[in-house]
């Protein structure tokens, strides 16, 4: 029996890809770079800022003016991560029934920490996440899952007692590394085959179908 659901959270979690396209749309713009279209981002993300950054920038691009457009999008995403940032369909509905069975939940992100936890209270009010990890200083980045082991020890969980829900293959190998069983969700930001590729247990299309491998 499974007794914790640990989520990433941009593309499983929450859809915030609106958000973060306009952020960085804007620091592109303000700089005098190309914009993407809105739809491309949900191939930029999910390494967090630094590595989205660099993904929208042309190659050659100086380090100062990569510093110049991180900074500026941090301000701007810092006003609008929250503009049209929501949980998807279903979601809402798993963590009730997650609840019920006395099953935990928590969250596990590349998305900088202060940022994880601030989307998560303002999306999620009055619910009992075990954790909320987003990134920190000195804390390597998924598909290492060392920020999320400690928290697991704390709970006195091993990872064979939890799922790992995620929308890419960096989460399908994170999962993996921890020892965790890698549920592949197809309603994110990337595609089947890269979820299978990287190590996917199982492929989810409704958050509800999570409950099947909880025995």
């Amino acid at each position: 029996m499974k007794r914790l659901c640990v989520f990433d959270l941009d593309g499983t979690l929450v859809n915030s890809l609106g958000d973060l396209a306009d952020s960085a749309n804007f620091a592109l713009e303000k700089r005098g770079f190309p914009t993407h279209p809105r739809e491309l981002y949900r191939y930029f993300v999910g390494g967090g800022i630094p590595k989205l950054i660099r993904r929208i920038l042309p190659q050659g691009t100086s380090e100062e003016e990569i510093r110049e457009v991180h900074d500026l999008f941090a301000r701007e995403y810092e006003i609008r991560c929250l503009d049209t940032t929501a949980p998807y369909p279903g979601i809402l509905e798993l963590l009730e029934e997650l609840e019920k069975r006395e099953v935990g939940a928590a969250v596990f992100s590349n998305k900088d920490h202060g940022f994880a936890a601030r989307i998560v209270e303002a999306l999620f009010p009055g619910q009992r996440f075990a954790f909320v990890q987003g990134m920190g200083q000195g804390m390597p980045k998924k598909p290492d899952p060392a920020g999320m082991l400690p928290h697991l020890a704390d709970l006195g969980i091993s990872p064979g007692e939890c799922l790992y829900l995620g929308d890419s293959g960096v989460d399908m190998r994170t999962a993996n590394n921890a020892g965790c069983l890698a549920i592949g969700v197809l309603w994110g930001f990337r595609e089947r085959e890269e979820l299978l590729e990287n190590g996917a247990a199982q492929l989810i299309c409704w958050p509800l179908e999570a409950l099947d491998y909880l025995d």
